[in-house]
């Protein structure tokens, strides 16, 4: 899913740990199968870091976290909780919250950012939000992030080297500096063409109204080349005269 020149891009700045990142990605995709333009979409996942200063912790629960830097009751939290829960339900997600490890998630921008080199990014994330959000995974592992990445197919030759030297950390400060650029101060956050932003896990008749109007304006600055062609006698590329 890298930049294209034929195609109208589309960033969604985000992070892992985000629930409403994840619902908005299924709500996003499903406007996208509707859109009758869709082959001629972009998408770019750029990162965004809620708690850039969080310590992995695998002792402490969610709700605990929350508790600790949101100043919640833990009954509030598991509440609000189950809230996103049955949200993401209508979407067909499963989130298992009393699973989640609680984990910085930077390393998880360094693969996503890797992955984008191969082509693979959506899949990666997706990967990487299941694995947070439903499996109980430690995103700030780097031998899980490792499997992630092969689970993908991914190669994954020159992946831990990445992880462990932080390779693209440039690449994931660049996102975190256009975010703040745009104004950008919660996510989910979806950019269309540089023109136009949506802020949160919209509704997918949202997403679908602003890629069709995005991508028409885009259309008219990018039209499609085509050539009403009169045949005559020629050599083709395989040697055929």
């Amino acid at each position: 899913m890298g930049t294209t020149t034929n195609k109208m891009n589309i960033e969604i700045w985000s992070d892992v740990m985000c629930p409403f990142c994840y619902l908005g990605k299924r709500k996003f995709e499903n406007a996208l199968t509707q859109f009758a333009e869709k082959d001629r979409v972009n998408v770019l996942w750029k990162s965004f870091l809620l708690n850039p200063d969080l310590k992995t912790d695998t002792s402490i629960s969610i709700y605990e976290y929350l508790s600790k830097t949101k100043g919640f009751e833990i009954d509030q939290a598991k509440e609000m909780n189950e809230h996103i829960s049955q949200s993401a339900r209508q979407v067909g997600l499963e989130y298992k919250f009393d699973k989640v490890i609680v984990a910085n998630t930077f390393k998880a921008h360094i693969l996503l950012h890797y992955a984008n080199k191969q082509g693979k990014q959506n899949d990666v994330k997706e990967r990487l939000l299941k694995a947070f959000f439903t499996d109980g995974r430690n995103v700030d592992d780097n031998m899980t992030l490792l499997e992630i990445a092969s689970e993908a197919g991914l190669k994954t030759d020159t992946l831990a080297e990445a992880l462990e030297n932080e390779l693209y950390v440039d690449e994931v400060r660049e996102d975190i500096y256009e975010a703040q650029q745009f104004g950008i101060r919660g996510v989910p956050f979806f950019v269309f063409d540089r023109k136009y932003g949506i802020s949160g896990a919209q509704e997918s008749p949202v997403f679908l109204q602003t890629l069709e109007k995005s991508f028409s304006e885009w259309r008219k600055t990018n039209p499609e080349i085509g050539l009403e062609i009169i045949a005559g006698e020629s050599c083709s590329v395989d040697g055929t005269c």
